[in-house]
């Protein structure tokens, strides 16, 4: 009678609060069982608190998930990342093409001697000779992101 009034201790409840977890490969038991080891502390202890700090990390921040859904949502990102790299090359090619038109466009005035109507001079030269006096040539072109090799815009500058 005494026994079923009695309170059951951590060892009476042994066998209801284990747990058999199988791991991957014995080179994987082998490491958590030295980790264990080297921290002090009981395999059990050792996978308590890590799957306990796991736990708990996932109910603090839902977004950390589980590592099928990290690994989801990296390839995820990746291919995004990718498709965005495709896209800011293309914005680049096309925004380089549309200046290059933009530079023709401008330069063609000064470049033609027979021209008529109204040539429009470059605002940022006009303000560039504002600001200095004198500038030379070279200081210019950098300035107005010119290349010295481009003839035809370099001509233009010179005349205007």
């Amino acid at each position: 009678m005494a026994t079923k009034n009695r309170k059951k201790t951590k060892t009476d409840t042994i066998v209801q609060r284990t747990i058999n977890v199988y791991l991957p490969t014995f080179e994987m038991k082998e490491k958590w069982k030295e980790i264990a080891e080297n921290s002090n502390q009981s395999i059990s202890k050792f996978v308590i608190e890590h799957v306990t700090n796991s736990l708990d990390q996932e109910k603090d921040s839902p977004s950390v998930g589980t590592r099928i859904q990290l690994i989801k949502d990296k390839k995820q990102l990746q291919n995004e990342n990718v498709e965005l790299l495709k896209q800011n090359k293309l914005l680049e090619n096309l925004c380089e093409r549309q200046e290059k038109e933009i530079r023709t466009h401008t330069v063609q005035p000064f470049l033609q001697e027979d021209f008529t109507g109204v040539r429009d001079y470059s605002e940022n030269l006009v303000r560039l000779f504002k600001i200095c006096k004198e500038v030379r040539k070279e200081d210019i072109y950098d300035r107005l992101k010119i290349n010295p090799m481009d003839k035809d815009a370099t001509t233009a500058v010179q005349k205007q």
